[in-house]
């Protein structure tokens, strides 16, 4: 494709269902265009192609070459409007919008009373479903008017506007603020992963500290509540702080108990809030909790009252898989993976204009580590190498980094050590140049170098050795980071008893839940 403007159109025209494009249909017959409209043309040839193709588009539509990006955009326009006018993408927001407008076209016509009685019934909605940030504008255009036009309806009026406007507008900048942090704190785990050290940890803190802004949480409403709990979210995940993970996550789900009326209206914020309350269940390793909590998000998902447009769909494959794959590991439960793994292929196939890399790269480590405690090593590298491989990968240097210590261990268990030299100077020379050296890596780099000239005979004496110097990280707040990505103890235990890892992981998850 040419440029942003074809890209963009090509895939609104195929991301249209069959209702869209009988809609598309009846608007065009409405607004009474004729057959030969270049618009309706170029809809018709572009709709039946399946890759862009311009030739075909000038030779069968009668548009020239010098027209086609004028008609490009007015046929975008025109599905925008169409898709507005769809009952499907009538939600609440744009109700409310369309009501504004209205106010502001009898507003512009000098019918005032008209426009304030639209205005009353419309900031009442937008405020009912914590759209504070339009209810400004209709207060702001409910000043003007009164500023022209003295209705005498209210001998305070002008009181009550100015009291409304200043509690909206306080927490307007309440709620910027948050979302700022909530952003920058998100930003933060994306590119670097939880704190690697306790200066690290301390700089959050300190940031964390002075950016949050003073509130007084008796004034909140849902959405400022909502905002408070993501940043105090995305803050315990960057320390590490798991039981303040699993306590935010809660309060986040337990607010939509709380306004079960507005889940229709964000069930992005609400399909959101219950997977990261399945992340810090992942964490804490509670399997029993973690899989009722599993199941309760894929029930909702069933609730008619929650949209099911393209973008839950890519969210709902997204959590719920991402979480399938953790509860396996919880329960050491890694045969039989074949059958997941294609319909999470075929998932991320389907929905990969929607999922950004990040989340495709977190996907294929998963399975990785679903087959690595399989003990299927091959198939472990081929996922790992789709990560290790991935030129354009610029956030979660954590999850590279584990991705190639991880890439070592496989290849030693597959048997594939006769380059393992060669590959452990360039994860060595990654490692110290994404500075994320720490005493786990490096004894684990240590030890596979070593490796290979080790006899038979003292290798479980050396897998044991590694094991007690590695035990003494498992609970320590910065180094125990490893252990998130790559159980290398049951690894470790594995070799040193001769049983697989998923057995090894297994016995560790019953003792736990006993």
């Amino acid at each position: 494709m040419t440029n942003d403007l074809t890209e963009n159109l090509f895939s609104l025209i195929k991301s249209l269902s069959a209702s869209e494009k009988r809609q598309f249909s009846l608007y065009v017959g409405r607004i009474g265009v004729n057959t030969d409209s270049k618009f309706l043309n170029l809809y018709k040839v572009m709709s039946r192609q399946k890759k862009y193709d311009e030739a075909d588009i000038l030779k069968n539509t009668g548009i020239t070459k010098i027209q086609l990006s004028n008609v490009k955009t007015h046929l975008y326009k025109q599905l925008l409007i169409s898709l507005r006018l769809n009952p499907a993408h009538q939600s609440i927001p744009v109700q409310i919008r369309e009501q504004l407008d209205f106010a502001y076209i009898l507003y512009h016509k000098g019918l005032y009373k008209q426009s304030l009685k639209i205005l009353d019934k419309v900031k009442s909605l937008a405020l009912n479903h914590e759209e504070k940030n339009v209810a400004y504008e209709i207060l702001e255009l409910e000043k003007i008017i009164e500023s022209q036009y003295i209705t005498r309806s209210m001998s305070n009026r002008a009181e009550i506007l100015i009291k409304e406007t200043t509690e909206i507008s306080e927490l307007n900048s309440l709620w910027g603020k948050l979302s700022n942090l909530s952003l920058e704190l998100y930003s933060i785990f994306l590119k670097k992963g939880y704190c690697r050290t306790e200066e690290e940890a301390n700089e959050i803190k300190a940031y964390f500290k002075q950016q949050l802004p003073e509130y007084d949480h008796s004034q909140l409403g849902f959405r400022e509540r909502l905002w408070v709990y993501k940043c105090h979210l995305w803050y315990s995940f960057l320390i590490q702080d798991f039981l303040g993970c699993y306590r935010y996550s809660m309060k986040w789900k337990e607010l939509f108990v709380e306004y079960k009326r507005l889940i229709p209206l964000h069930p992005v914020s609400y399909l959101k809030g219950n997977h990261y309350l399945l992340e810090s269940l992942f964490y804490l390793n509670h399997t029993e909790l973690f899989e009722k909590t599993l199941k309760e998000m894929e029930d909702a998902l069933r609730d008619p009252k929650i949209p099911h447009n393209d973008n839950i769909s890519a969210l709902a494959f997204l959590y719920v898989y991402s979480n399938k794959l953790n509860l396996r590991f919880m329960q050491g439960a890694f045969g039989n993976s074949d059958e997941l793994v294609e319909k999470i292929m075929e998932k991320i196939s389907k929905f990969k204009g929607r999922l950004d890399e990040h989340h495709i790269m977190v996907f294929y480590y998963k399975m990785a580590c679903l087959y690595f405690g399989d003990g299927n090593n091959k198939k472990c590298i081929e996922f790992l190498k789709k990560i290790i491989h991935n030129k354009s990968l610029e956030m979660r240097e954590d999850l590279m980094c584990f991705s190639r210590i991880l890439n070592l261990v496989a290849h030693y268990e597959a048997g594939l050590d006769y380059h393992l030299d060669r590959l452990v100077k360039s994860t060595y020379k990654f490692l110290i140049r994404m500075d994320d050296m720490h005493e786990v890596q490096k004894e684990m780099m240590r030890f596979l170098r070593n490796l290979p000239d080790v006899s038979p005979l003292n290798i479980k004496n050396e897998f044991k050795k590694l094991h007690t110097t590695l035990k003494q990280f498992e609970n320590h707040p910065y180094e125990r980071r490893a252990f998130l990505y790559l159980d290398i103890l049951s690894w470790l235990e594995s070799n040193i008893t001769d049983k697989p890892v998923k057995v090894i992981i297994r016995e560790k998850n019953e003792r736990f839940a006993r």
